[in-house]
Parts: C-alpha cells; structure tokens; sequence
C-alpha cells in the first residue's frame, strides 16, 4: 500500500466489536470481559467497541453500560482506547448513553440510526441525528454514523453522511459500513474527510487499499493480529474470508461468540441473550472445523 493510499483523515486500525460474556444468570461477566478486552488491545487491536452488535448493546441496560465502562476503566483501560455504541429510537435515551460514555471520559460514539419506525426519510434522520448532536455536542464527542441497513431497515445514504459532515464538521468523524455491499462502500471512500470502516472482513483489504482507515470488526475478538496485519498491509487473507463465509450463513452474534469459546477454550462464552439463541452445537463443530483448517499458526 501507497503512501498515497492511505487514508486522508487518519489511521483508525483495527477495534474489535467487543463481544460480552454472561454468567450462568445471564448477569454480565465483567471480570472476563475486562481479561479479554485488555488481551485483544494486548494483540493487536488499536481499540474496542463497546455495546455494538456483536456485544449484544440492544440487550444491555443503562446500569449495565455503565457497570461495563467502570469495570474496563478499573481494569487498567484507557479511555481513549474504547469506543461506545449507543441505539435506540429516542433521542434522549440516546443521548443518555453517549453522555453516560463521554461522562467517563470515551470520546468516540457509534451511532446508528433509529430503528423502530420502518420507511423514514432521509430528511428525518437527518433531523433525528441533529437532535441528538445538539444534546452532546458540548462534550466534544467524536461521531461514527453506523451503516447498517439489515439490522436498522434505516440505510445512510451518502447524501445524509455528506449533509450531516458538512453541517457538524469535526464533530462527525467517519462512518462504519457494515452493509456489506461494495457499491455503497465505494462511495463511502470517495469521502476523504471521513474515516471510513469496513464491517466487512471479507471487503476490508480491497477498502484499505483504496484508502479505508479500519474496521470496527467482531472477527477481531478471534484474530487481533491478523487483522492489524491486514489494514497494515492491505494484502487479502483468503482463508479468513472463508471463515467469515461460514459464519455468516448463522446467526452472527451467537456465531462470534461461540468461536470465542472455541479458540480460547472455555466453556460459557456461547451465552446470548433473549431474543438471540445460542448456536447449535453441530453448527458450532463446523466452524472448528474451518478454523482448524485454516491453521493454528495463523488463528493464534
């Protein structure tokens, strides 16, 4: 990769969509999820994504975040080594997670777009999204708009991020694009004043090539190094597509986690929570099997 191909607005690198272990009561496991957020920053990761998708934050509450960010902090985890996923429909619930994160000092706030009325218009995510700026713009956050059409029934067009970082400047940083369709990832990188993650691992060497800044990515509670290896180099890692081939045709979250469980081989990591289920144990022999394909000398 090209000095000329590098991004315009920074480096992000790799953060790992941290995933969340629960205890036999479901309760959050916060000391395992310290050991193993300071393990993947040990290995590689520039960052971790607290309450996204693949941590299960749609099923976390307002005293769970705040548990979890105290439980990191007290750990020894620099602030500024971790992002927070917010979400909801209200802008102020929202914008009570994102304070409740800036309150402890994280400056940088993924933020998806709401995701309980269906057939908005762009013009009212715009609305919504300067709504909730004006609550938490006084604390100086650092804003990721979250690109995930499947999940939310609500896409970010190009128009919305172009509109939205023209009208909040700095205060809009980049854009995670976890759609998975390499048209609309494309246009995203004609941006060049945005950072521009790819979701996508089997997207992100071709996206860093042409100047993606990183990904916020849930492989990398399995493959840390790897990963930083790949936005590194930009150079594809076919047998790590192939993995992600196999996990997506399951339930992704409950997938993630499970391999989790493999790889450092413990029991529990396979816990979700309602609505999600866990993966089923021959699905999750399937996906040994792929890893252990790939070698144990690349996985480690």
């Amino acid at each position: 990769m090209t000095a000329s191909n590098h991004p315009k607005n920074g480096t992000f690198g790799i953060s790992a969509a941290l995933v969340t272990p629960f205890r036999d009561d479901f309760s959050v496991d916060l000391e395992r999820m310290a050991a193993h957020a300071r393990g993947l920053l040990a290995d590689g990761c520039a960052s971790i994504t607290l309450f996204g998708t693949t941590g299960e934050g749609a099923s976390l509450s307002m005293t769970e975040r705040l548990k979890v960010q105290y439980a990191l902090t007290s750990a020894g985890i620099a602030p500024d080594r971790m992002v927070a996923g917010v979400g909801g429909a209200a802008v102020g619930s929202v914008a009570e997670q994102a304070l409740a994160a800036l309150d402890t000092g994280i400056r940088t706030i993924l933020v998806p777009p709401p995701y309980y009325f269906k057939g908005v218009s762009q013009k009212g995510l715009f609305g919504w999204y300067s709504a909730l700026i004006g609550e938490i713009a006084g604390q100086s956050p650092r804003i990721i708009l979250y690109h995930i059409p499947q999940v939310t029934a609500a896409p970010l067009s190009l128009e919305l991020v172009r509109r939205l970082k023209d009208r909040f400047g700095e205060l809009i940083v980049g854009v995670k694009d976890s759609a998975g369709d390499w048209p609309t990832t494309e246009a995203f990188l004609g941006e060049r004043d945005l950072q521009v993650l790819v979701g996508d691992e089997r997207q992100l060497a071709h996206a860093v090539r042409l100047g993606a800044a990183g990904a916020i990515s849930g492989m990398a509670n399995l493959f840390p190094a790897r990963l930083a290896e790949l936005v590194a180099t930009g150079k594809d890692d076919p047998d790590l597509s192939g993995l992600v081939d196999a996990v997506v045709k399951l339930p992704v979250t409950p997938a993630v986690k499970a391999l989790v469980g493999v790889m450092r081989n413990e029991k529990g990591w396979d816990r979700v929570r309602a609505p999600l289920d866990s993966t089923p144990a021959a699905d999750i022999d399937r996906l040994r099997d792929v890893w252990q394909a790939m070698g144990r000398d690349k996985a480690a």
